[in-house]
């Protein structure tokens, strides 16, 4: 979802003013993203329709709210978004209580990346590295991270959030954000440089068995 619906296309600012319109289009654009959310936390695809319109429910009626801290706009409505989509995942789990223990961190329908938001780093002979390897490898780094690893990892690395967004959304420090990112970004980065590593062996030793059988 990126930062696109922030500031001046905040969709409940609009809604508290009386424009419908904006928070409409937030709903038909973003319904996607919202599934895949959920989907990717473990639910079910008709579980994640259920869930992505009840977080699009609270959502309208935050704005509608007369309490003062049920919205604060501040220009960071994508990572308030996700905030609210959270706890309706949080919420899922605790009616069903036997169900799992938590998001699974699932990459597998993701197109994984990273920008400048993931590794403010100057570039480095491995820049890009996440596009080129398998999903597969980044899915088992991705999975052997905590739970809070992963949430941020997710939020950055599918949804484009900015720091300050994920912070909004799981409600911890800015410094707890990137802290958790940078250990989440190297640990993935690690995986990546151990399969290349064992690819260039396994390469090395066929081109020396065929160059002994052509001796």
């Amino acid at each position: 979802m990126k930062d696109s619906w922030d500031g001046t296309q905040d969709p409940l600012a609009a809604l508290r003013a009386g424009r419908p319109a904006p928070f409409e289009d937030f709903v038909r654009s973003e319904t996607r993203t919202f599934l895949s959310y959920f989907v990717r936390l473990g639910a079910s695809r008709a579980e994640a329709e259920d869930l992505a319109q009840e977080t699009f429910l609270k959502l309208f009626r935050s704005a509608a709210s007369s309490a003062a801290t049920s919205y604060d706009v501040r220009g960071q409505f994508s990572g308030y978004a996700f905030r609210v989509a959270r706890n309706v995942w949080i919420d899922r789990l605790r009616r069903t209580r036997g169900a799992g223990p938590g998001p699974a961190g699932d990459l597998a329908d993701a197109q994984v990346h990273t920008d400048h938001r993931l590794d403010r780093r100057p570039a480095a002979p491995d820049e890009g590295m996440l596009q080129r390897e398998s999903a597969q490898v980044v899915r088992d780094a991705v999975a052997s991270l905590s739970e809070g690893h992963r949430a941020v990892f997710d939020l950055a690395v599918v949804e484009e959030l900015p720091y300050q967004a994920i912070a909004e959304a799981l409600e911890i420090p800015l410094g707890t954000v990137k802290s958790r990112m940078h250990s989440a970004v190297a640990r993935v980065r690690e995986a990546l440089e151990e399969r290349e590593r064992v690819e260039e062996a396994l390469r090395a030793r066929g081109g020396s068995a065929s160059g002994g059988m052509q001796a």
